[in-house]
This record gives C-alpha cells, sequence and structure tokens, in this order.
C-alpha cells in the first residue's frame, strides 16, 4: 500500500501541470479528462491491490474476490463508457491520464524491486 500512496503523491505532481499544458491545446474537455483519467487509473490499482492482497492472503481465489474483480472492471468501463457517451471527456485526455499512472506505476516499481534486491531483510 506505500507503492500506491507513493504513486498517488507523484500523479499529482505530474497531472496537475499535464492538466494545466494541455488547456492551452484544447481549454474546455481536455485538462478535466486528464485529471479523470488519472483519478480513474489510480482507482483501478488499488482495486487491484486489494485483490492481490486477497489472493496473497487465502492462496487461492476465492468467488467473492473474483467477482469484486470483474466488478471493478465492469464499473471502469460503465464509467468511461458514461463519460464518453455524454461527451463530458477527450478519450485522448482519458489515455494520456492513464498513460500517467501507467508509466509511474512503472517506474516506482522498477525502483522498488531494486532496492528489495539490496535490502535482503
Amino acid at each position: 500500500m506505500d507503492l500506491i500512496k507513493r504513486i498517488a503523491k507523484k500523479a499529482l505532481l505530474v497531472l496537475i501541470p499535464l492538466a494545466l499544458l494541455s488547456a492551452f491545446i484544447e481549454w474546455k474537455k481536455l485538462p478535466a479528462s486528464v485529471l479523470i483519467g488519472g483519478i480513474l487509473g489510480l482507482a483501478n490499482i488499488k482495486g487491484l491491490a486489494w485483490g492481490v492482497r486477497g489472493l496473497l492472503g487465502n492462496g487461492k481465489a476465492t468467488g467473492r474476490m473474483i467477482f469484486f474483480s470483474m466488478f471493478r472492471l465492469f464499473l471502469l468501463f460503465m464509467v468511461l463508457a458514461l463519460l464518453v457517451y455524454l461527451k463530458l471527456v477527450n478519450v485522448f485526455g482519458i489515455l494520456a491520464g492513464f498513460t500517467v499512472i501507467f508509466i509511474l506505476l512503472m517506474i516506482e516499481g522498477l525502483r522498488y524491486a531494486k532496492n528489495a534486491d539490496r535490502d535482503p531483510s
């Protein structure tokens, strides 16, 4: 969970300036879309971490955990579909927000793995 908090803090430092810069391209929908994409990406990572923690705790996948994982993906899809259907967001902004979160996840994951190799405790 510490990893997710670090990603969330760094995401704020990247997403807010990115949203401000995107306002120069399209000021109506793009900045909000970048922020929404980042928020949905963080929420998805949190849900994924919760599912993995549940899997590692029991040692086997339970029906409830599988249901909540599928429900999380369905909910994410429905929120995105609703926002696009109502034309409240720009799809490229959503993708930019997701991409920022994905890149931060990769960077922080690599740093965590490097530190785990050095510290054998």
